[in-house]
């Protein structure tokens, strides 16, 4: 007697999953297509499931070198939910492989801007920046396609996963955070930080603050230990209206060196911006102790306090 088959989508994913563990990748394929037109078929948007569909087919043609099909349905799954790290980790290896190179660093980039512990996309993106280096020399940078901003929403995401989802991936971002913790910079890459922070510096100089935010971001990847690289990126994100992105910036940067007095000054701001005047009243207060005579925070302490009052 044949076996029955599983008609709901939740049972066609969750069979797909089996078959993608034991390593039948197609039949796994097959079943994830199933579902997508089961759930296509019912009219109902669920752009969330339709998403994971996608990306656990991408998953399954990855593992079976079918990397253009692999493209099409990470891209499919991004379309419906943008910044999802599976996808963008998935598609980053298929451009790897079919050697598209600046597409895969794109992606790997992008990843690394929603949560920059992701052993995954540090490795891919250090990877492909030696690749782009010696095939296109010091101009490499160019060839790039715009690398997109995540904004802060994104970079949260794991945090608001399905609650069956949840555990597996605080134990996931538990272990991605202590590898990047012992991941220690070489002296190269200590170098290479130096220099996109300046190429970051310059570009700030000429008002070109989002370009300026990748060069900052991608030095940050090479050596998260220079407190002055997040003080600039917040600079940026306050003038792109960027508030959270910025206060979360100066709080690392004052984690690296408590005296930072610029990463008061734009914290107390973006503070200020999001109406939180007590907390930006103590970072100015906090910033007074270290230099009382700056003038630009003593008028902005009077601001806030006209708020307070």
């Amino acid at each position: 007697m044949a076996p029955i088959l599983p008609e709901s989508v939740e049972q066609l994913r969750a069979t797909g999953n089996q078959s993608f563990r034991n390593g039948q990748f197609a039949e796994a394929a097959t079943l994830y297509s199933r579902a997508l037109r089961v759930l296509q078929e019912q009219g109902s948007s669920d752009p969330e499931k339709e998403s994971v569909l996608y990306s656990n087919r991408a998953a399954c043609r990855l593992k079976d070198g079918n990397c253009v099909d692999c493209i099409k349905d990470c891209t499919s799954a991004l379309a419906l939910v943008p910044f999802s790290m599976k996808p963008l980790l998935r598609r980053a290896s298929a451009y790897e492989a079919l050697e598209k190179y600046p597409l895969a660093y794109v992606d790997y980039v992008t990843v690394l801007q929603i949560d920059d512990s992701v052993k995954s996309a540090l490795e891919g993106s250090s990877r492909m920046t030696r690749t782009l280096m010696d095939s296109f020399g010091p101009e490499w940078r160019l060839k790039l396609p715009s690398i997109p901003l995540v904004p802060v929403s994104s970079q949260k995401r794991w945090e608001c996963l399905p609650l069956e989802n949840h555990k597996e991936a605080s134990k996931s971002k538990s272990k991605e955070t202590t590898s990047a913790k012992s991941r220690v910079s070489s002296a190269g890459d200590v170098e290479r930080a130096r220099a996109l922070k300046e190429e970051g510096n310059e570009l700030v100089k000429k008002g070109n603050h989002k370009q300026a935010i990748e060069k900052y971001s991608e030095s940050l990847w090479f050596s998260n230990l220079e407190s002055a690289t997040y003080s600039n990126r917040a600079l940026c994100h306050l003038e792109l209206k960027q508030y959270q992105e910025a206060v979360k910036d100066c709080t690392e940067a004052l984690r690296l060196d408590g005296k930072n007095v610029k990463a008061f000054y734009r914290r107390a701001q973006a503070y200020k911006a999001l109406k939180d005047f007590r907390s930006s009243f103590a970072d100015i207060d906090s910033l007074l102790k270290i230099e009382p005579r700056n003038g630009p925070a003593q008028r902005l302490r009077q601001e806030v306090n006209r708020n307070l009052n």
